[in-house]
């Protein structure tokens, strides 16, 4: 497909953090097999701890003029709020204007984004300060071989009224769930990085699993993410925020579905293939084997 090197994507969309990274993501995948420009509005003043939000455009300038175009109705704007579009028809509706832009959730380009993942991973980066953060945080854990780092992302908040709270997870379930991983790997000290959006159970977490070492980052949504991003494996409700975190060094990643279930090391699956599955997470809720 020749496209002209004049074509612009001005990409926004409302929602958090991890949802703009993907999303963007899948733009900016598409955009480099085809040599169009993206920018994006959300990271052009919002969340400002990655490499992008220090790229050419991304600013609060840019952000305020877009935005003011659209309402004056002299940008157009492509809304993507279908899932499982097509490719063609994603690629028709963003060819349909030389210059607009783009919202919506369900852009999707899977083998795109895997070309072009080393880029993304680098336009989104973090600060050099949020790193040196994090390797401080973690450093006594990573230099002993016998530590196995657990990244584990409470997810709660609006996860009690989404899909009927199926994800919507207790204390109980997740200390369960880290008992299980502790012995998958008997011959391991497992040291378990906890991060979330809500108050962490920590009391109770010490308390239920004594032989493991907890570390709770409690840091700015970045430096937890990048803390999640340093871990050997990941586990937590379906949650873009810990697909993210799996995105950087292509950490194993293990979505808990039910509060009862049992899982193997086999459960844990790479970045990709989460990716391609994240959409039937939230469009189909989870079946009892």
């Amino acid at each position: 497909m020749a496209i002209g090197n004049k074509h612009i994507l001005f990409v926004h969309d409302k929602g958090q953090m991890c949802n703009n990274i993907i999303q963007y993501s899948h733009v900016y995948a598409w955009a480099r097999e085809h040599h169009v420009c993206t920018i994006s509005l959300r990271f052009a003043y919002k969340y400002q701890y990655f490499r992008i939000c220090h790229t050419f455009w991304h600013n609060i300038v840019t952000h305020a003029i877009v935005k003011a175009l659209v309402r004056m109705h002299i940008l157009p704007i492509t809304h993507f709020e279908v899932p499982y579009v097509p490719e063609a028809e994603l690629e028709k509706k963003l060819t349909s204007h030389t210059i607009m832009a783009v919202t919506g959730w369900h852009i999707r380009f899977y083998d795109l984004f895997a070309k072009y993942r080393n880029d993304i991973v680098r336009l989104f980066s973090f600060d050099a300060p949020i790193e040196k953060h994090v390797q401080h945080l973690l450093a006594e854990w990573e230099q002993d071989e016998n530590n196995i780092l657990l990244g584990v992302h409470i997810r709660r908040g609006d996860y009690k009224k989404l899909m009927g709270g199926c994800y919507f997870f207790n204390d109980e379930t997740f200390a369960k769930a880290i008992h299980q991983f502790q012995e998958l790997f008997p011959d391991k000290h497992l040291v378990v990085v906890v991060c979330g959006n809500v108050a962490l159970p920590k009391r109770f977490l010490r308390r239920q699993l004594a032989s493991v070492d907890f570390v709770f980052p409690e840091g700015n949504p970045a430096e937890d993410l990048c803390a999640l991003s340093h871990c050997d494996y990941l586990l937590g409700p379906p949650s873009s925020y810990s697909l993210v975190a799996a995105m950087y060094h292509d950490v194993p990643l293990h979505f808990i579905l039910y509060a009862d279930e049992t899982f193997t090391l086999d459960d844990f699956l790479s970045f990709d293939t989460q990716l391609r599955r994240f959409d039937d997470y939230f469009m189909r809720p989870p079946q009892h084997d």
